[in-house]
């Protein structure tokens, strides 16, 4: 299994290929192909007129790729998705990979600070089912199996083990790098979280 770092330069690398092949269309009007509109990820093409994005489509480097994915996938650019898929310690905004659409569908509990999480989490662990201690952008929340499994995780995972259920500050940085590495196997490239 490749990193998680180095599946988001993948897909860039796809992304960048899919945009050099393009032909402008033959017809006007005709609907911008999928590898096109994902190029609305960035700021500055968001609102642009079609025409301004089939312009800048020409002229994509392989950079404006990697952030593209890095947005789809919740992140603010591709260094945030880095240091956070990397695992540095002072990055405290995870993004939004860890809250699919289906998301609301659970009742989760949430928390302004991971202090707050663990003590919920480490008190309710004796009684009542596993909770999974989770982050979205700056706060945590903890989630039933439901709700990772609707992630695409394997609930019973022993790399949740190994992180001790807490993706925050997980006990084996490298088990969570292999969690994350699955959740971006269950998406499909393009695919926003």
């Amino acid at each position: 299994m490749r990193s998680p770092v180095r599946e988001l330069k993948v897909r860039a690398e796809i992304l960048h290929h899919q945009l050099q092949a393009l032909q402008p269309p033959a017809a006007v009007g005709a609907p911008m192909p999928p590898p096109l509109v994902r190029l609305r990820a960035l700021t500055e093409l968001r609102r642009a007129s079609e025409a301004a994005v089939w312009e800048a489509a020409a002229g994509v480097r392989r950079k404006h790729c990697l952030a593209v994915v890095a947005r789809e996938l919740g992140f603010a650019s591709f260094e945030h998705a880095r240091r956070v898929l990397d695992g540095d310690p002072a990055e405290v905004d995870f993004g939004t990979l860890l809250y699919g659409a289906g998301g609301a569908a659970y009742l989760n509990h949430w928390f302004a600070t991971h202090g707050e999480a663990r003590a919920q989490q480490v008190e309710a662990a004796d009684t009542g089912p596993r909770q999974y201690l989770l982050a979205y952008k700056r706060q945590c929340f903890l989630a039933e199996r439901g709700f990772v499994e609707a992630l695409g995780f394997d609930a019973d995972d022993p790399d949740w083990a190994a992180i001790g259920w807490d993706w925050v500050r997980p006990r084996d940085l490298e088990a969570r790098g292999r969690l994350y590495a699955r959740r971006l196997l269950s998406l499909p490239a393009g695919a926003a979280s």
